[in-house]
């Protein structure tokens, strides 16, 4: 089962569309996550008419309209492993242990809000953390970025940072 993880799009402030490269990808995922900062309505409306399967959340940015269609934390099994989808995880230090206490019994964490990619295991070597940056606005990064996954027979694999070239 192929993933396609995004986060952070905050269209159309930070850019008037998503990249083509990251809209090729869509129709290519089992299964798309977006783990929050939308701003319109517009880009959730395009990922769930394009999308096989979308799970998303709201993000702090996020308006009424988004927040009555989207929930705060989204849950799924996908390929035998459990997911969960939050926005915001607070700060980098201690982020492990904290979304561990946070999110038991859960093995892949897909989170946003910093725009920072992040890819970490906790401690007790269950919890995969992953942030996959933005496609639209890399603040303080060189890239914007995405992320694609593998999961399947409880394995999740094939990880990948995807960096996509500036805007012209």
């Amino acid at each position: 089962m192929r993933l396609l993880l995004i986060s952070d799009t905050h269209l159309p402030k930070r850019a008037k569309q998503l990249p083509g490269r990251l809209r090729e990808e869509v129709p290519h995922a089992d299964v798309v996550i977006h783990a929050g900062d939308w701003v319109d309505t517009d880009t959730l409306d395009l990922l769930e008419s394009r999308a096989r399967r979308l799970i998303g959340v709201y993000g702090n940015n996020d308006g009424p309209e988004l927040r009555a269609r989207l929930p705060e934390v989204a849950e799924a099994e996908l390929g035998g492993l459990r997911f969960a989808v939050v926005h915001e995880t607070g700060s980098a230090q201690g982020r492990e242990r904290r979304c561990a206490d946070r999110f038991p019994g859960v093995d892949v964490l897909v989170f946003g809000h910093s725009h920072i990619p992040w890819d970490s295991t906790a401690d007790d070597g269950r919890l995969r953390l992953l942030n996959p940056g933005s496609p639209t606005d890399r603040r303080r990064q060189p890239h914007c970025t995405y992320m694609t996954a593998e999961v399947g027979e409880g394995e999740l694999s094939r990880v990948r940072l995807h960096r996509l070239p500036p805007r012209s």
